[in-house]
């Protein structure tokens, strides 16, 4: 009711020129209202938030190739440019058992592998012929031949063949040590590549392991947003009579508040006028009280004059005293008349019409949980459906549990060889270090050689006098030459099986797996049980994964989940939506009509406003202005001359006793029956203009209350239908608003697969880019070192001799002077 306190205070400051400017203003209202679209309070539904992508570890490997990988690589290429050797695997795998006697077979491994043991009959022969070959030529050193006599013809020519031969073995040396050094550069490659392999290896799968873990947990979301958007709309509708209910009365409030508003006005101006009434009558009575006592003084000392004018004594009284006549009756013409109209209207109970169209208009939220009971239950069950519907996706979803408990396994079988794994790297690393040391020594003996052979000599000094420091230089080229002789027979065969081993591994593994072909080999029918075996994927073939997880492709596109599931169906809300439409507009949501105003309340309302015109102000008013117009002052004059020119004492103190009578009965008068007069003109005036007033609000009342009767008669049946159907279309988009979210997301987000891309990756880049890079870097580096072993022996043994002390002097006979004298000395 407090609604109705502020409209009686606005109404009571409404003024009556724009009383019909606001009833124009009601009535568009109205207008607009009918035609105006359905308001809707149905909020926008928010689609969820994007599926957050897991944080994955940085595996911290670096996928550049090695120092030495571009040479190795063409030299590799060199040796086996042919295609990898598809279809001779698959005849391979497919007879293991008889391999053996298969001819044709063995004789295409053989080709394929031409290449290979073309460089291994190489190696063999190194390796059979360095140890002959040395061993000869110890045995002719030892007897004297083969440069093994300590002698030295000097000629012209000497000193230009010792510079070509250092210079030769130096430029030797110095590729030998290059090659050393990229041994000991790869090893230690090798060394760090198998150390950090484990931690690589566990962090890569535990990459993976959060990818799977991921999509789980990402499907779930989806499906738990799934159960969100169900539990918003059930608890819509189990909020039906609010957001249903309070949409109609939205409907109905603007003709109802335009019709209620002017029919509590009146009741208000009723209520006023009733008081208005009740206090002019009181107004009155105390008047007439007043005048009647005013004439009853009057009367009182007008006989007292007339006795005293009537007496002998008194000259000159043939006077008439006409002013001392008063008539103090008031008549309020149609005052009867209308306070019985205003009586009938209290009688009305506008109160209680007022009263009953607002429980009408707030019954119905009520009315409409009571009307669409049973359409709701039949709602849930189909959210119930809904709900059914997308768990079923999640159990049609591939498992991922059984990939996730093999790289457990994976993971556990690492962390126990990883001791294991590290003791035989540190044993391999010391051995190859051996080998490294072997080739250094042999260096280092070339170097030695070649610093301490040129320091020491004296190009003119006789051979066989050489100096200590010239003598050692020969003797550490021979034994770098002794020493080349002794390992490198030993380190070839250590070349030839690494070169089998990390060639074949690049050829056959690295190599493809790095341009694609490997993957296109495990795609070939028979080789691995197919995907659609393992986990029920279908036409799916491993590079077609890779490819697609490459481009960070989703698992529904990557495993094309599309043949297994249907989104489209069951994300079709139109499936659900038809029926349910039926079933709202199958509810009858019945709002029973209310009469606002009866024929016969309109009746004496339109009686009412004429019988007001009844009252007649004017005619008061002007009772008003004769009773104010009494004045008793002429008389009173007249007594005092009257008084003055008397001779008897006695008839004057009695003139002058009644003038100052009427004086008293005059200032009394004033001051008491004057003041009544002014208030009560005030009321009858208020009371007017209320009357006036009422005429115009009972004009907007009869017009608006009809406006609402009709509005309600005609649009009520169609305002339930389009709010009813505006509440389900509302419920629906928060289902299309999901499905479209959860098609986007299931298609182009869950499962973005390039985790498992990169994991490949970092397995190719551990076991390829660094471990058999580093692997065939070392044995490509000691194969150079040995190679070059071969000039180094030649050249050392020839160098060696130009600065070790010899036994024999060259002498030269054919001279002209026939004493002996010094050899002559080339200068150098």
């Amino acid at each position: 009711m407090g609604l109705c306190e502020i409209m009686r205070g606005w109404s009571c400051s409404v003024r009556t020129g724009g009383l019909g400017t606001l009833v124009g203003l009601m009535l568009l209202e109205m207008s607009l209202a009918q035609l105006a679209p359905p308001h809707t309070a149905c909020g926008a539904a928010a689609a969820p938030q994007n599926l957050t992508q897991p944080h994955y570890q940085d595996s911290g490997r670096d996928n550049s190739s090695g120092f030495m990988a571009a040479l190795v690589q063409s030299f590799l290429h060199t040796v086996q440019p042919k295609p990898f050797p598809g279809e001779l695997i698959l005849k391979i795998v497919n007879d293991l058992g008889g391999i053996h006697s298969n001819q044709e077979a063995i004789k295409e491994v053989l080709v394929y592998e031409v290449g290979f043991l073309v460089c291994a009959a190489i190696g063999v022969l190194y390796i059979i012929l360095m140890p002959i070959v040395g061993f000869f030529l110890a045995c002719c050193r030892c007897c004297g031949n083969c440069g093994g006599k300590m002698y030295q013809k000097q000629t012209s020519s000497i000193h230009c063949r010792r510079r070509t031969l250092y210079w030769s073995a130096f430029i030797t040396t110095i590729i030998i040590l290059a090659g050393n050094i990229c041994m000991f550069k790869s090893n230690e490659d090798l060394k760090v590549s198998v150390n950090q392999s484990p931690m690589q290896l566990n962090t890569t799968l535990g990459n993976i392991h959060i990818y799977l873990t991921s999509v789980p947990q990402q499907f779930d979301y989806v499906v738990s947003e799934s159960y969100k958007t169900i539990q918003e709309v059930t608890g819509n509708l189990d909020d039906i009579g609010h957001q249903l209910g309070t949409e109609i009365q939205q409907r109905f409030n603007a003709p109802l508040a335009s019709a209620l508003q002017p029919v509590r006005l009146l009741n208000q101006e009723n209520r006023n006028i009733s008081f208005q009434l009740g206090k002019l009558n009181l107004s009155l009575a105390k008047l007439q009280s007043s005048l009647d006592q005013l004439l009853a003084n009057v009367s009182a000392v007008r006989t007292r004059i007339n006795e005293t004018l009537s007496s002998p004594d008194c000259q000159g009284c043939n006077v008439q005293l006409q002013e001392l006549t008063l008539d103090t009756t008031i008549t309020t013409p149609g005052l009867n008349q209308l306070l019985y109209a205003v009586d009938r209207i209290t009688k009305m109970n506008l109160t209680s019409k007022i009263a009953e169209a607002e429980d009408y208009f707030n019954s119905i939220p009520q009315t409409v949980i009571d009307d669409t009971r049973d359409v709701v239950q039949q709602s849930k069950q189909h959210l119930g459906d809904i709900k059914r519907q997308i768990s079923h996706v999640a159990s049609n979803f591939p498992a991922l549990t059984g990939v996730s408990k093999a790289l457990n396994q994976v993971h556990v079988e690492i962390s126990k060889v990883t001791p294991e794994v590290k003791r035989a790297e540190y044993i391999r690393w010391a051995v190859c270090v051996a080998l490294c040391c072997g080739v250094l020594l042999v260096v280092v003996c070339n170097l030695l050689g070649l610093v301490l052979g040129p320091f020491g000599l004296k190009p003119k000094e006789d051979p066989a006098k050489r100096s200590c420091m010239a003598d050692c230089g020969g003797t550490f080229l021979m034994m770098g030459a002794g020493f080349s002789f002794l390992f490198s027979w030993l380190f070839m065969i250590v070349v030839l099986l690494l070169f089998l081993l990390g060639g074949n591994v690049y050829t056959l593994l690295c190599r493809p797996w790095s341009n694609g072909q490997l993957f296109k080999f495990i795609d070939t029918p028979g080789l691995v049980p197919p995907l659609d075996e393992i986990s029920g994927f279908r036409n799916i073939s491993f590079s077609d994964i890779y490819k697609d997880c490459e481009e960070n492709q989703p698992l529904w596109t990557t495993f094309h989940l599309h043949e297994i599931i249907n989104l489209e169906k069951i994300f079709n809300i139109s499936q659900y939506a038809e029926e349910i439409q039926q079933q709202f507009d199958g509810a009858d949501i019945r709002l029973s009509n209310i009469t606002l105003l009866s024929s016969e309340d309109k009746h004496q309302l339109s009686s009412f406003s004429a019988e007001m015109q009844t009252f007649n102000s004017t005619a008061v008013s002007q009772q008003m202005d004769s009773i104010t117009n009494i004045n008793l002052n002429a008389t009173i004059d007249k007594l005092d001359q009257l008084a003055v020119a008397q001779t008897s004492r006695d008839v004057s103190e009695a003139l002058r006793r009644d003038a100052s009578n009427l004086r008293q009965i005059q200032s009394s008068k004033e001051t008491t029956i004057d003041l009544q007069v002014e208030n009560l003109r005030y009321s009858i005036k208020s009371l007017q203009s209320n009357i006036e007033r009422v005429s115009g609000t009972v004009g907007e009342v009869l017009s608006n209350v009809g406006a609402a009767q009709d509005f309600l008669a005609t649009n009520m049946t169609q305002i339930v239908k389009i709010e009813r159907r505006t509440f389900l279309d509302c419920q629906l988009s928060y289902f299309i608003t999901y499905a479209d979210w959860a098609t986007l997301t299931i298609t182009k987000l869950l499962g973005r697969c390039q985790p498992v891309v990169e994991a490949l990756d970092s397995a190719e880049a551990i076991l390829c880019s660094h471990a058999v890079e580093s692997l065939n870097a070392f044995w490509f580096s000691l194969g150079w070192c040995l190679i070059f072993f071969i000039p180094s022996i030649i050249f050392s043994v020839k160098l060696a001799k130009y600065y070790r002390k010899l036994k024999l002097s060259d002498v030269n006979h054919d001279h002209i002077i026939m004493n002996h004298i010094p050899r002559a000395q080339m200068r150098i």
